[in-house]
């Protein structure tokens, strides 16, 4: 499968470990480091990836037995309905494999339950090796530790409809960067327009208050904070947006597809696509195709969002210097790069991005969102907190829909979201 920025966002599945698995941290079991000789037979799980890629993963896996002799190394391929609730069950289990696909949400309960190897204890050679904000990615508020390696990134530009921006008298080669550009872009835009163009089709989410600069956790991890001043301040402007009509009137309900129509037909002026987007304006929609521009996102931080993948090894192996070596094997700079040359992702090791096949323009519209997203990604954070899961997702959409209807203020709205999350915490244990 195509593995996009959007279904990286979608692969953020939240799930608890049964109690039986609860540990006190990352000293649960396991060698503490990864020294030792690298021998032994090991399992690494991934996520959906066989039916698209197997002569890629037989080919590492092949290579790396091939550099170490005394290993050999079993994949499993787990299908992507019901990866997190496989996870669950191993853990539960004590059959979890060696080497684990994760994302950050997935690997913050197994650390919590000491079953995620701390890589700064194990292997801290390895993080210099690999993009600041990649590295920090698979940390847990309230811990020390890192607990996977970073494996493939993404991120989104933003699209932008050049001539809506013209004929609202704003100039098309200058859209707007931050926050407070944005807000006074579509303002103006839905005001020049009479409200029949508006500029977002998408209320905020949790990656908009982190990217507008708002603290969304304390620092240990045991509360939301997105209900502060600066919070309040962002899900003001965005009513203010949605009573001038300069935020779709459907964007509370509104889905990435549904969005995408809107963007297609010109009934919004920016939305965040891939370089299939820009295929499909081209055979659908020429006009927009002609006058499209590419931005990077919206972000008062100077740090646009990123998504991000990783490899976690099993604290409990009993082959942790094989186990680490191959999971920092599959995710080097050469591996990576050569991953990413057929999949559209990013590497998260550092000075991959300035590769030429990330810098030099060819003609083609998937080389120039390449490019953007590149440029982008080498400075990104992953916003999303690790705890954050699917239903605090929804607990804040619920909450900022009823705030954008007038039925209750911002602060009311993130106060209640954030009660919310709270209680979800909790009962993650």
């Amino acid at each position: 499968m195509r593995i996009s920025r959007r279904a990286l966002a979608a692969a953020a599945v939240c799930f608890v470990l049964p109690l039986s698995a609860c540990g006190s941290g990352s000293d649960g079991g396991g060698p503490a480091d990864a020294s030792g000789k690298v021998e032994g037979d090991i399992t690494f799980q991934t996520w959906n990836l066989r039916a698209n890629f197997k002569p890629y993963f037989e080919g590492v896996i092949a290579d790396f037995e091939k550099e170490y002799p005394g290993i050999h190394v079993k994949w499993i391929d787990q299908p992507a309905e019901g990866y997190a609730d496989k996870i669950s069950a191993d853990a539960a289990g004590g059959t979890l494999p060696d080497v684990v696909n994760v994302s950050p949400d997935l690997v913050a309960p197994l650390a919590k339950a000491g079953l995620a190897l701390d890589l700064d204890k194990a292997a801290p050679t390895y993080g210099k090796e690999y993009l600041e904000g990649a590295w920090a990615s698979h940390r847990i508020p309230g811990t020390t530790g890192t607990y996977a390696f970073p494996w493939y990134l993404n991120t989104g530009p933003l699209f932008y409809n050049k001539s809506l921006f013209e004929e609202a008298g704003l100039d098309p080669d200058q859209p707007p960067r931050t926050y407070g550009e944005l807000f006074t872009d579509a303002l103006e835009l839905a005001k020049r327009t009479d409200g029949e163009v508006a500029t977002l089709a998408n209320v905020p989410t949790i990656e908009d208050f982190g990217r507008y600069g708002v603290p969304l956790m304390n620092d240990q991890g045991t509360a939301f904070a997105f209900d502060d001043d600066k919070g309040v301040e962002l899900l003001t402007k965005y009513k203010e947006l949605y009573d001038a009509k300069a935020l779709d009137p459907q964007a509370l309900t509104a889905t990435p597809e549904s969005s995408g129509k809107k963007f297609l037909t010109g009934a919004v002026a920016m939305n965040p696509g891939s370089a299939l987007d820009l295929g499909n304006f081209k055979k659908q929609a020429p006009n927009l195709y002609r006058n499209i521009g590419i931005t990077d996102q919206i972000t008062s931080t100077g740090h646009v969002n990123m998504y991000v993948m990783g490899l976690m090894v099993n604290a409990r192996s009993e082959r942790t210097p094989a186990a680490v070596a191959f999971a920092h094997y599959v995710t080097d700079a050469e591996h990576q790069m050569s991953f990413a040359k057929q999949v559209a992702i990013f590497p998260s090791t550092a000075g991959s991005l300035d590769d030429p096949y990330f810098t030099e323009e060819d003609g083609t519209d998937e080389t120039r969102v390449r490019i953007a997203a590149a440029k982008s990604l080498k400075n990104a954070v992953n916003y999303t907190p690790v705890l954050f899961s699917e239903q605090m997702k929804t607990a804040l959409r619920n909450e900022v829909a009823k705030a954008l209807q007038g039925r209750q203020s911002p602060k009311e709205a993130l106060d209640n979201a954030v009660k919310a999350c709270d209680t979800l915490l909790r009962q993650q244990g």
